[in-house]
């Protein structure tokens, strides 16, 4: 095999390979000998075919196999004696196919690119440091009550959180428009369903009440001919009802898998809770931090095959949340490349870093942080035992947790030479979701 290798542009290689003749005709008078012994053609006997015309009736199409299977295996041998890495799938082009002459083909493919590492002692994270107090208990246990709270008639004026009926009538320049009424009509005050000033226009009335709103529909309001228009709401207020939280008993508490313990066990599970959520939030923030500057301090030439991948991928991703019942076609036009490149480009670059980073210190997976999180994930369930066997038993799923682990050596590496501060922080504070640079 004769194999010569070139730098087009960039990233990307041209390779020319050059195979004797017989590599594949030999592989084709192989399998075309094997089949002779199979076929059955009208006028032969099973097994009794000339291999003559077993050639002409199945060569062109054996051939065409054989010669994809030669391209394919020898392409990554010639990378391998050119110590060369590609970066997805190449482009074959094949020159010369002629049965009786040496094959020759192209392949064009982009290469992993270098990465100089930055120094990391450069980098500087602040770490949060919190705990959960008594209040932020009372906070959380006042939040599932309202996620479990009722509704309760009331006579008295309506305030933000109540929940009204309402019949409305809608006019703009004195004339009702389309879409503007209704009857019966249930809103939650403050829950912002509503365009500006209309619910804020319901607060204090009582029911069997009835006034006039003015309010000024937004400038991108879906009906174009209402956009920025000034109109008037005849609205009555027919029922209006008061949240009703529940009480904290053995009812209540059971809802949330506590059956036994009463209030005290309840506050202990959700004190539990709230802990872990913070150490997880605290860490992920600090993650973020680690990722976001390995991001901004190295500059690195992105192979365009990585990032078509990561593109496929987070769009597949967003296809899953939407139930999956997108076909690709529809779906690349719905969810154009354009909407994920950026974040594909990120996650190309942290991807080459962090590999970098694992490669030039040759860091290796934790066995017993895989365990650790394989068991972390599976406290949250029933039968935890069973959840860990699962995971262990399949190698998708651990080989995922163990990426997820490595990526985690990699940033307490970053972190044990960074310049790390503790910030003084309260639990919401942590726990509310971070923007990403």
């Amino acid at each position: 095999m004769q194999v010569s290798i070139e730098t087009t542009s960039g990233l990307e290689r041209r390779l020319t390979v050059n195979l004797p003749a017989e590599v594949v005709d030999q592989e084709v008078d192989k399998r075309l000998q094997q089949a002779a012994k199979t076929v059955r053609i009208n006028g032969f006997r099973k097994g009794k075919v000339p291999l003559k015309v077993v050639r002409q009736r199945y060569g062109a199409g054996v051939r065409q196999e054989v010669l994809g299977e030669v391209m394919s295996r020898s392409f990554y041998e010639a990378v391998q004696k050119e110590e060369v890495k590609p970066a997805g799938q190449p482009s074959i082009e094949a020159k010369n196919v002629t049965p009786g002459e040496n094959l020759e083909y192209v392949a064009t493919f982009e290469v992993y690119p270098e990465v100089e590492l930055a120094d990391l002692s450069e980098v500087a994270v602040e770490r949060p440091v919190a705990e959960v107090t008594d209040s932020d208990v009372d906070n959380m246990i006042d939040v599932l009550r309202k996620q479990q709270s009722g509704w309760k008639e009331t006579k008295r004026k309506a305030q933000k959180g109540d929940r009204v009926t309402i019949d409305f009538v809608g006019r703009k320049d004195g004339e009702e428009f389309e879409g503007g009424s209704a009857e019966g009509h249930q809103l939650v005050l403050g829950s912002g369903n509503m365009i500006p000033g209309f619910e804020d226009g319901i607060i204090g009335m009582k029911p069997g009440e009835e006034k006039e709103v003015e309010v000024t529909f937004p400038e991108d309001y879906q009906a174009e001919d209402l956009r920025g228009a000034e109109a008037v709401f005849t609205i009555k207020v027919t029922g209006s009802e008061k949240p009703e939280l529940p009480e904290l008993n053995d009812e209540f508490f059971a809802a949330y898998g506590v059956e036994e313990g009463g209030e005290d066990k309840f506050r202990e599970e959700v004190r539990g809770n709230m802990v872990r959520e913070l150490k997880n939030a605290a860490l992920n923030k600090v993650k973020t931090q680690v990722m976001d500057q390995l991001f901004e301090k190295h500059q690195v030439e992105i192979p365009a095959a990585l990032v078509a991948g990561e593109v496929q991928t987070l769009r597949g991703q967003m296809v899953q949340q939407f139930g999956g019942q997108i076909n690709p076609e529809d779906a690349a036009k719905m969810l154009p490349d354009t909407m994920f490149e950026d974040q594909a480009k990120r996650r190309v670059v942290l991807g080459l870093v962090v590999g970098e980073i694992v490669k030039e210190n040759k860091l290796s997976v934790d066995a017993d942080r895989v365990k650790a999180k394989v068991e972390e994930l599976a406290s949250t369930y029933q039968q935890p035992e069973e959840v860990v066997e699962y995971y262990f038993n399949n190698r998708e799923l651990l080989a995922g947790v163990e990426s997820v682990v490595l990526e985690d050596q990699v940033v307490d590496f970053v972190l044990d030479k960074a310049k790390v501060s503790e910030v003084e922080s309260s639990y919401d504070d942590v726990i509310k979701p971070q923007k990403q640079a």
